[in-house]
């Protein structure tokens, strides 16, 4: 069952050189109790993706097209005030850098109160009680102390537990995990995205993990998109997108990632484009190895359906 549904999503922006397309047809769902791996490059519109859902896009960006449904309302034509509602109670998003995303001026605990009263209209020992339970929750030790504690006095793994507390207590039905293991070590890593695992299960959480880690996908994803400059190119459950992977950017994804029997790790020849170039034809063409001139320098592919659940866009498919 979907909790929310993005269709046919465009968005760019307004520069000095005139209106840039950065998303094109976006179209993706988030089931109930899933994770969804929104997966690609740095550049290539996974945040603005999820900016888009919460309407937090800077202000020269316009959303052209599409509509991100969620409980029969479009979020596109919701006004701030119904977008507040919604942002933080039943969305949450938590963001790309921990160490960033916590006022250094306000204790762990004044800030899940604050978030705690806007959204579930709770009060003192109640308010309290909520916010310490969010914090046991996240497995942070001495729940009580901490909740005194200033975020300098947290690692930062315990930084992206308190994010993650705040939108439990707030019982969001979905989170939106924007890099959440980018500036944590390796072990904490598996911390994180085991928490979110079990948030998952036990709560029915619909989860958009937006990440460039394809090992954590295979590990933690129900389902996985690959986006590139702005597109979604490939989408499948993910033991069918890791067994049988079609597009050839998804397939050099996965070619480039270390292995221990590796001595030299492919690469993808070439840079993702920019919002400002112009571009005829499948964005990747002029990174694949596999273009057909005649086709792929001229028009997009169709995004369908190639196995079961499982689309791709190239012109290899037809």
């Amino acid at each position: 069952m979907e909790t929310l549904s993005i269709k046919n999503l465009e968005m760019g922006f307004n520069t000095k050189k005139g209106f840039r397309q950065a998303l094109f047809d976006i179209s993706l769902s988030l089931k109930y109790g899933e994770m969804h791996a929104l997966v690609g490059e740095s550049g290539c519109g996974k945040s603005m993706t999820a900016l888009s859902i919460l309407k937090l896009l800077p202000k020269n960006a316009i959303i052209t097209n599409g509509e991100i449904n969620y409980r029969k309302k479009n979020l596109i034509n919701l006004s701030n005030k119904e977008i507040n509602n919604i942002r933080g109670s039943e969305i949450a998003l938590i963001p790309q850098d921990p160490m960033t995303s916590l006022n250094p001026l306000y204790t762990i605990g004044n800030q899940l109160l604050e978030v705690i009263k806007l959204h579930q209209n709770l009060k003192g020992k109640e308010a309290y009680k909520k916010a310490v339970e969010a914090l046991e929750t996240v497995q942070i030790p001495d729940a009580k102390e901490r909740f005194n504690q200033y975020p300098h006095e947290f690692s930062g793994g315990m930084k992206q537990r308190t994010i993650i507390a705040m939108a439990l207590a707030c019982n969001a039905k979905i989170i939106i995990a924007d890099e959440p293991t980018t500036a944590l070590d390796v072990t904490i890593q598996e911390q994180i995205m085991n928490l979110l695992s079990d948030i998952k299960k036990e709560h029915g959480t619909s989860i958009l993990l937006i990440t460039h880690d394809l090992a954590l996908v295979s590990q933690y994803a129900d389902e996985v998109s690959v986006m590139y400059s702005g597109k979604i190119i490939e989408n499948a459950p993910v033991k069918e997108f890791f067994n049988y992977t079609n597009h050839p950017y998804s397939i050099g994804l996965l070619k480039s990632l270390p292995r221990n029997n590796k001595k030299i790790i492919p690469t993808i020849e070439g840079q993702p484009p920019s919002i400002m170039d112009e571009i005829t034809g499948c964005r990747f063409n002029p990174r694949c190895k596999f273009s057909i001139p005649q086709f792929c320098n001229r028009r997009n592919p169709e995004f369908k359906e190639i196995r079961k659940n499982h689309h791709s866009a190239c012109f290899l498919n037809n």
